[in-house]
């Protein structure tokens, strides 16, 4: 039997052939078609375009669980709200969720709710007791709040221990000063004249440049020095002051009487050794080391009286490191009196015994501070926004009635650290007398008009007496944050590790260190013998 349709699709041919021969035919005529040809292709084409996608759908909803639908109406509610851009149950319970945290958020922990110690405890536990989205919202925020608690305990412990590291002498450094303090007692070469009677007369020469060193770290003093005689264009016409205190006079004193920075001249003298430094001269920092308040504030208990519950790690990281013991010792007082200390001399570059030198210095003394005092690089201005953004603000507690008097806030704050002084124009100022007033305002307040050191009081000492100089010349922050930028490094003329993280300490940061450990010779015997920190 054959099939025929005609070409018009109007009628419809069956034929078949018999055993005999014969053909038999039947010829059946059809309604007039409706459909034009275009309407059919169209109807094809959109089907072609849409069944991939009612797969694609099905294929997810089967993934999702609709293989448990008994019946095509279940499929219809799963797939309707997807083919006609609905939301689906997903969404709502996203919604139902965010009301559930929303809830727990702003109620109270329920006394005496146990809470497990890790995600995989809590599922195991919500899948054995079947807890509540509430319940399970709860014990979640108890977690959260719990594990944050540990981490700010865990992290003012760190900073806790870095202060102690940061104020406590290591001891290869202890083992360097007390060698050598021994071989200026045995050794008659440790104990030579420095510098020897024929170069004395260079000491007050003016045609030298003179630097100051104010330390009681022999190997950071070895280090500056070093570096500054290195750096230097002209060495022959270097000469370094180096002031140290008396119990650490004999070792620095055989440090350099054994290790000559040959053509530069150095003189190392104790305080003790000062006619001027008298109680009489010295009277607020007399004062301040012996005040039972103002040591305990230094040494004492640095958590108590100290809110954590509401102090960020870096509030709390500044109050440390304002109370250093450092910030007590005459040694850090002792360039607010080089103008007594120097008479002969008229103009002085002072460095902090944390810095290397890494350029020449002698154009600093070309510099013309237009009658000004103290050329200094300002901290307000920079692109690090960390280190170069200190206002007085920063420094100051502006809710004190004098402060909020006598100073703006918004004011410019500067260095210390590499200062070029002219002693010249120092002496016709008040600068010591206004210094000395303001640390006793301070302790009459009981250190609440500002907690960091000795540049505060400077900051209103030196008002008006700063003349400021590039910034390229004094770079700031090596000490207290890992992200300094090395070719601004690299750049300057002077580089400054302030803060707790010192290189010659464990806790300095890695890849700063190797900029300071270079101008130490690891051959010598002392370093050598008393392990001292290499890079």
């Amino acid at each position: 039997m054959q099939l025929h349709i005609s070409p018009s699709m109007r009628s419809i041919t069956i034929s078949s052939s018999s055993s005999n021969g014969f053909i038999d035919f039947m010829k059946i005529k059809v309604a007039a078609r409706h459909i034009s040809y275009r309407t059919l292709f169209h109807t094809i084409l959109i089907l072609a375009f849409l069944l991939p996608f009612v797969f694609i759908l099905t294929a997810l909803v089967t993934l999702e669980g609709v293989n448990k639908c008994s019946s095509f109406d279940c499929l219809g509610r799963r797939l309707g709200p997807r083919l006609l851009g609905r939301s689906d149950d997903s969404a709502r319970l996203v919604k139902d969720l965010y009301k559930i945290l929303n809830q727990v958020n702003n109620e109270e922990i329920p006394d005496g709710l146990k809470f497990p110690g890790s995600f995989n405890k809590l599922v195991s536990e919500m899948k054995n007791n079947h807890y509540d989205a509430k319940t399970f919202a709860f014990m979640l925020r108890a977690m959260m709040e719990k594990f944050e608690r540990e981490i700010r305990e865990s992290k003012f412990s760190e900073l806790m221990n870095k202060h102690f590291a940061a104020s406590s002498i290591p001891k290869s450094i202890h083992c360097l000063s007390l060698r050598l303090t021994d071989e200026y007692s045995s050794n008659a070469h440790a104990r030579k004249q420095l510098p020897s009677p024929e170069l004395l007369p260079i000491l007050s020469d003016n045609s030298y440049y003179h630097f100051v060193l104010s330390t009681d770290n022999i190997l950071a003093a070895s280090v500056v020095v070093n570096s500054a005689v290195q750096s230097s264009l002209r060495p022959e016409k270097i000469v370094f002051h180096v002031i140290t205190d008396k119990k650490t006079y004999a070792g620095m004193h055989s440090w350099f009487a054994l290790n000559p920075v040959f053509p530069a001249i150095v003189e190392v003298k104790g305080v003790h050794q000062f006619d001027w430094l008298t109680r009489e001269n010295v009277p607020v920092i007399e004062a301040v080391e012996n005040h039972n308040g103002i040591r305990n504030y230094y040494h004492g208990n640095h958590i108590a009286g100290a809110n954590l519950s509401t102090t960020t790690p870096r509030m709390f990281a500044s109050k440390l490191q304002s109370r250093s013991p450092k910030y007590i010792s005459l040694l850090n007082h002792l360039r607010i009196y080089l103008p007594e200390l120097f008479p002969n001399l008229d103009k002085v570059v002072f460095l902090d015994d944390d810095v290397v030198i890494q350029r020449d210095l002698s154009p600093l003394w070309e510099i013309d501070l237009e009658g000004k005092v103290n050329g200094a690089v300002e901290t307000c201005k920079g692109e690090d926004e960390w280190v170069m953004s200190k206002h007085f603000k920063n420094y100051f507690n502006f809710s004190h009635p004098l402060i909020q008097k006598h100073l703006d806030p918004d004011e410019c704050a500067w260095a210390y650290g590499m200062n070029i002084f002219d002693l010249r124009a120092w002496r016709r100022t008040n600068i010591r007398e206004t210094y000395h007033s303001w640390l006793k305002e301070n302790l009459k307040s009981n250190l609440t008009m500002w907690k960091l050191g000795t540049l505060p009081p400077a900051l209103i000492a030196f008002k008006g007496h700063i003349h400021p100089i590039d910034s390229t010349w004094h770079m700031l922050g090596l000490g207290y944050q890992n992200n300094t930028n090395i070719e601004d490094l690299k750049r300057a003329a002077v580089i400054h590790y302030n803060g707790q993280s010192k290189p010659w300490l464990e806790i300095g940061f890695e890849h700063l260190r190797p900029f300071w450990t270079k101008h130490i010779n690891y051959s010598n015997d002392f370093i050598r013998n008393c392990h001292i920190l290499e890079s």
